[in-house]
């Protein structure tokens, strides 16, 4: 294909720099922006998120690796010496934020920091991290989904550019990345207008369940997932999510105790 995307944006002594980096590192920049802004409106002495993410970041990135390697055993039983090769691709959402959100807990207690105030001002970084990270599997040529028609993605209006390099494999392929992030920038928007009418911890729950909502679909789309015998492992989490989100919501929207709203907590 002409248009056909390079993996790599260029070379630094020698070494190639992948698209996919320079994405991720611009995510984790904004993400880190967005949460510090919003840890200012409540209260959050300066720098305090960015003691979290030092911390966070490496931690998640190792679970992140840990939850794709340990589900794909089979391979890397055999493979010792690859678990290690995150630049090959191999990572995990889910399992970051298993790691995140251990640390998180820690962190929360260490610094006297309510856990509610903490996942509340990561969540819109999370959805916006989400939004714009599943770009570097675009430009990876990853993450895509089952066999469609090239009709069948212009019928959606789906830009030429993103057409022409989801032909993979010798065949045109549903663009996963593509309504996921789509979904994330919609979410993200609908919480940032809604935040301040929320009440503690509901901005993060609004999230597990709607970005739960959004993995268990798309994830049944894809053709690369992690899987425990025939069931898809993304779509568990992405259920127990749900729930728990909504368990949640209900719960603190209909329990007797003071209800704190979210931009004051």
């Amino acid at each position: 294909m002409n248009n056909y995307i390079n993996p790599v944006a260029f070379e630094l002594l020698g070494k190639p720099v992948y698209w996919y980096g320079i994405i991720i590192s611009a995510t984790i920049l904004l993400g880190y922006y967005l949460a510090e802004l919003e840890a200012r409106k409540r209260g959050i002495k300066k720098d305090k998120i960015l003691d979290l993410l030092i911390i966070a970041l490496p931690i998640a990135f190792i679970f992140a690796r840990a939850y794709y390697v340990i589900f794909r055993w089979d391979y890397y039983s055999k493979n010792y010496s690859e678990i290690v090769a995150i630049w090959d691709g191999g990572i995990a959402i889910y399992g970051g934020l298993i790691g995140g959100l251990l640390v998180l807990l820690i962190f929360s207690n260490r610094n006297k920091i309510k856990i509610l105030k903490l996942l509340d001002i990561i969540a819109p970084s999370l959805l916006l991290g989400q939004a714009l990270g599943r770009w570097g599997n675009f430009f990876n040529h990853e993450a895509y989904g089952e066999i469609v028609t090239k009709s069948f993605l212009q019928k959606l209006n789906i830009p030429k550019f993103i057409i022409e390099n989801m032909y993979i494999d010798g065949s045109y392929r549903q663009p996963t990345f593509l309504y996921e992030s789509i979904w994330c920038f919609i979410v993200l928007i609908i919480l940032l207008i809604i935040k301040n009418k929320l009440y503690s911890g509901e901005v993060f729950s609004f999230y597990m369940i709607f970005y739960g909502v959004e993995r268990f679909i798309v994830e049944g789309m894809r053709t690369d997932s992690l899987y425990i015998g025939i069931i898809r492992v993304s779509q568990i989490v992405s259920l127990i999510m749900v729930i728990l989100g909504i368990c949640y919501f209900i719960f603190n929207r209909f329990n007797n105790k003071k209800k704190i709203l979210y931009i004051n907590s």
